[in-house]
């Protein structure tokens, strides 16, 4: 994911709130949320080029998200394929915090990375670009392709906007989260970062949504999961044409992820 905006236990009723936009080239084939067959139990949308997922959720109440850390001078050719990251939480049975304290001697072996993970009991935001996890209290929060809460536009924006769409104290419409994350306002280039990839580039990757020439945002997803247990998952897809964003599909799954392990 390049985006995500969550809201954890601070709306009546809710344990999290999320909403999460993925951002990548058109021609990277991919395939939409569904649960794997070949992994029973993970609900997750598929990289078929590297074979990982950017999001996943289990039915034991465990998801894990990740974004890449964008920092182009370091970049390796032969690290992994941060998509691996989510599915080995999945199948891990650890707690977040267990599981990055398992893995840590192969962090490395990655390109940057952030990494969100929760269980029904925590939630922990980590990078390997600091090395360390840290777990979330209660809060509002945004993660893009830096660290979290760093202060870009679309961050601040998106946070904003969630903040401003949970003010009312009713339940939270998935359809409401996904108005948020289409919003395409164009920071001024006096606010963008400058993260080495050019002011063309800083400019396109900017909106919370992005439509260029060949990179974009390909879906946007939405969790919320009550206080009881009840999860719902909703993924929409995009095809980017000339002059115009067509929505291809969309899905919803509800799942109990309350039960016992």
């Amino acid at each position: 994911m390049c985006l995500i905006l969550f809201a954890y236990r601070t709306h009546p009723g809710y344990r999290l709130i999320l909403a999460a936009n993925r951002d990548e080239f058109f021609a990277r084939p991919t395939e939409a949320l569904a649960f794997w067959s070949d992994e029973p139990g993970i609900l997750a949308g598929r990289d078929l080029q590297a074979g990982g997922t950017w999001f996943g959720l289990s039915g034991d109440g465990r998801f894990a998200a990740v974004t890449n850390f964008r920092d182009p001078g370091n970049i390796s050719a032969e690290a992994l394929s941060r998509g691996r990251i989510p599915v080995d939480y999945l199948k891990s049975g650890l707690n977040p915090q267990r599981f990055w304290t398992a893995k840590r001697g192969e962090w490395s072996r990655y390109n940057g990375f952030n990494l969100l993970a929760g269980d029904r009991q925590s939630l922990v935001w980590a990078s390997n670009r600091t090395g360390q996890e840290q777990k979330l209290g209660p809060g509002l929060y945004g993660l893009s392709n830096h660290l979290l809460d760093t202060d870009w536009p679309k961050v601040q924006r998106g946070k904003e906007k969630l903040r401003q769409l949970l003010a009312a104290s009713g339940p939270v419409e998935a359809e409401d989260l996904f108005t948020l994350l289409e919003d395409s306002w164009q920071p001024p280039d006096s606010e963008l970062p400058d993260t080495g990839i050019g002011p063309v580039w800083e400019r396109l990757l900017a909106p919370l949504f992005i439509s260029g020439e060949d990179y974009g945002t390909r879906s946007s997803l939405v969790l919320t999961i009550t206080e009881d247990g009840r999860a719902l998952c909703s993924e929409r897809t995009f095809v980017h044409e000339p002059g115009m964003v067509r929505e291809t599909g969309r899905k919803t799954f509800e799942l109990d992820v309350h039960q016992k392990k």
